[in-house]
């Protein structure tokens, strides 16, 4: 009896250890399998991360290809965009640098500012890539003239700054000068001044594109913005006077186009909505 409690107790101490090998091995399956899960889930956001990386390395790429190659011209292009500006100085009146550096950094920045000016197609069809395979059918042919107008839209705005707006601008604040103070503007000065204006008037003249994205997604409807037009209108000649520079000339030339910009936007939303409802009745009637 003795040997049978004896092998009877080593038969319940081997299965004793074979139970926690057991349940060592069924912990050690757990922590690998949530590891892998854990692994799994962060797959997705690296992969992600990765495919942003590669989109933005090669809008680097671009700029840096397209700056390499206008850095030759960065004096002209500085020369460019200071003839508004030489024009309307006296005749005994020039530009000045105050900083030894000035002479080099001010075309080298507006030389960086030009090509990713001109590098904004790419940049916006690399966005588009980056975008584009989380979108629906429907959403990616709302898409495409979007970015299309984004792009023609913002370089209209820039446009219109240069050849409209910084000439009269230019023109108030020189006439206005005292007598005894002869106008000689810093090269840095006027490049800041420049690149802020034309900032301003392309993003500006995205407004259309916004208000249409506004209606489309949800987040407003036609109806409302019909019924606070004249707060919109408001709050242009108010955003106008902050954004821009201290003078009624280009408070006028910003304010102005940002409410018809605003308009275009509504319209556009209105005839959009209403093709998609005749669309969809036609295709109700069909059924």
């Amino acid at each position: 009896m003795k040997l049978f409690k004896r092998q009877k107790s080593r038969q319940e101490k081997t299965a004793d250890s074979e139970d926690h090998n057991q349940a060592q091995a069924d912990t050690a399956t757990d922590s690998k399998s949530d590891d892998v899960l854990s692994t799994l889930a962060d797959m997705p956001i690296t992969e992600h991360l990765i495919e942003l990386r590669s989109h933005l390395i090669r809008i680097a790429v671009a700029v840096l290809i397209i700056f390499l190659a206008l850095v030759g011209f960065s004096r002209e292009l500085y020369n460019f965009l200071s003839d508004p500006l030489v024009a309307q100085l006296p005749a005994n009146s020039t530009m000045i640098a105050t900083d030894i550096t000035s002479n080099f950094m001010a075309p080298i920045r507006l030389t960086i500012f030009v090509a990713a000016f001109f590098a904004m197609p790419y940049i916006l069809y690399q966005i588009w890539s980056f975008v584009a395979p989380g979108l629906y059918k429907k959403e990616k042919k709302i898409a495409i003239p979007v970015l299309l107008s984004s792009i023609l839209l913002f370089y209209t705005g820039v446009a219109f700054a240069y050849f409209i707006v910084l000439k009269g601008v230019l023109r108030f604040f020189i006439t206005f000068a005292p007598q005894n103070v002869l106008p000689m503007t810093d090269i840095d000065s006027y490049l800041s001044f420049a690149l802020k204006l034309f900032m301003v008037f392309g993003l500006t003249f995205e407004i259309p594109v916004v208000t249409l994205l506004l209606i489309l997604v949800g987040i407003v409807s036609i109806q409302s913005l019909k019924d606070k037009r004249r707060y919109i209108i408001v709050g242009c000649f108010g955003l106008s006077a902050v954004v821009t520079p201290p003078d009624g000339v280009s408070m006028l030339m910003l304010a102005i186009p940002m409410w018809l910009l605003f308009e275009l936007g509504l319209l556009l939303a209105q005839i959009l909505i209403k093709d998609e409802q005749s669309n969809s009745l036609i295709s109700e009637n069909e059924i």
